[in-house]
Formats: C-alpha cells, structure tokens, sequence
C-alpha cells in the first residue's frame, strides 16, 4: 500500500480568533484518515503537535503572537522534514495558514527547493506595515517571499523560502486583495490563476498554476476561505459568499494537483469547526472531496 504520513498543527496563534486551533480534531472525527485507509492509502498518524491559542496581542498589534506562531512554524518544518524524508507522501492538517510557511520551510529543510501551489480566496503578501490586521494568517507568503518588513517567522539564513517563480496562486479573488498586495504580485510577476477561471474548469485551472512552477517536485496548500461559504461554512472567514468554487470543484482541482508525480504534499488551513457545526453536511462533504482527489 501506498503511505501517507498525516500530522496535526492545532495552532490559532497567527489566525483572527480562536477557532482553527480545533480544525485537525475535527477532520479527524469526520473520519478522514479512515477514509483515506479504506481509499488505499496506509495511513500513519503522526499525531498533533503543540496547541496554541489567539489572544489579543496588544504588545505587538501589527504582528500578532508572532512569537507563539514562529514556534509553531519551526516545529512543523522540524516535524514535516522528518516525515518528508521517509519518501512518503504528507498530509498537514491545520491551523493557520501559516503552515504553509513551515511545508515549504520543511521541504527546505530536506535539502530541496520549495514550489508550492497556493490555493487561497487571498493573497497572503501582507505584511506589518502594509496592513493594521496584524494577523500572520494574512502574511504568510509575504514571509516566504521575504518582503521587506517580513522574516520574523523564521531564521534570516531561511529567507527566503520561496522565488516568484516557485509559487503559483490558485482560486484567488483579486477583489478581496489589499492595495499593496495587487503592486506587490504585478511587481513580482507572480502566476495569479483566478476565482472564475478555478469555478469554470477546476481541472484545467489547476494544471495551469501547476504548469507556471519552477521544474521541480511541489506541495500544495489550502486556505478554506478559497470556497464559496454559502456551499461550505467552515472557514474562518465568512466573507466568502456567493462567490468562489464549491467543495467538489475544489475536489477536482485537487485531483489534478495532487496525482501529478511531483506533488509531496498538501496542507490545509484556517477551518473553524464551530463554523462548520452550522451545516453537518460540510465536513463529510469535504472528508469525501478530499478522499477522491487523494485516493485515485
């Protein structure tokens, strides 16, 4: 059988509120690594690493719990290096988005160089000084990119983890983007597959932002909030009605995504189960989206 190491980052730290901390536990109580099993994968759980909570950071308001979130990525990319060295493939569930910072700074740490699909409603090149968010949720690729103003998450002798061509932006709305982020990804010319392009042909858009990657072995990560909230309910971010794919449009692009031989891994974030719990249907929903794409 094939093997698939799956590993939990129950951290909110750099998310808005609390919420997402709780995401691994539930996925794993929808049954996705059983289902995953039954689909032909032999499943080894790796278990959770540290919990951490959001609290308001009144210390640092621009960076919030930047110390806490930076722990929690260093101990994911210490963490996924090791299972990534095993040869298998890796399922990260989160958590923060940030957690694609700590795959792609694990990959790093196995000697490669991280590519990474993002799949994501936003962009995530924020950083401190372009926005008064102060969550790192809304930072992460600006860290991986190295921004100026960025590098707090990890050691400046891993910055940056990723070039513009290394990272392809997949199911974003341009709408939903900060000022700053728009000059920052034309500046850096960096692949931006949008929303309609994802909800007409799932398929085709994934290979397209696949196919805009550096040559090389890649990783893929999901932000929730990609989807439309009224189908599923179950990001942190509610804003996202109306618009964007449904689960089993994201299914399709997964399927793409992740049967291409050079796919490592995938990591999935910023899921509110509380959210969830306002549709009982959504988690199975996505248990069985993410099974078919992972499981062919």
């Amino acid at each position: 059988m094939r093997r698939l190491r799956l590993l939990g980052v129950p951290s909110s730290a750099g998310a808005y509120c609390v919420g997402v901390e709780l995401a691994p536990a539930a996925l794993r109580a929808a049954g996705l690594p059983s289902s995953l099993q039954d689909g032909g994968w032999d499943v080894v759980d790796a278990g959770d690493l540290t919990q951490r909570r959001w609290v308001p950071d009144r210390t640092n308001p621009f960076l919030q719990n930047v110390d806490e979130e930076s722990a929690s990525v260093r101990e994911l990319a210490d963490a996924a290096a090791a299972l990534l060295r095993t040869g298998d493939r890796v399922l990260i569930l989160g958590g923060s988005c940030t957690v694609a910072v700590g795959l792609c700074a694990a990959i790093s740490r196995t000697g490669e160089q991280p590519r990474i699909v993002y799949l994501d409603r936003h962009l995530d090149l924020n950083t401190p000084q372009s926005t008064d968010e102060g969550s790192l949720s809304w930072m992460g690729m600006a860290h991986a990119l190295g921004l100026p103003g960025t590098g707090a998450l990890l050691s400046e002798g891993q910055i940056p983890l990723l070039t513009p061509a290394d990272l392809a932006y997949l199911g974003v709305d341009m709408k939903a983007a900060t000022e700053d982020e728009r000059k920052t990804a034309a500046e850096l010319r960096l692949t931006v597959v949008a929303q309609d392009d994802l909800v007409n042909d799932p398929r085709r858009a994934a290979q397209t932002a696949r196919d805009a990657l550096s040559p090389g072995e890649f990783v893929i990560h999901v932000d929730v909030d990609v989807l439309d909230f009224l189908d599923a309910p179950i990001a942190e971010n509610v804003n996202g009605r109306n618009s964007g794919p449904t689960i089993a449009q994201l299914g399709a692009a997964l399927s793409t995504l992740w049967n291409d031989p050079q796919c490592r891994a995938l990591s999935i974030g910023q899921l509110d189960p509380a959210h969830a719990a306002s549709d009982p249907t959504a988690l199975p929903r996505l248990v069985d989206a993410l099974t078919g794409a992972l499981c062919q």
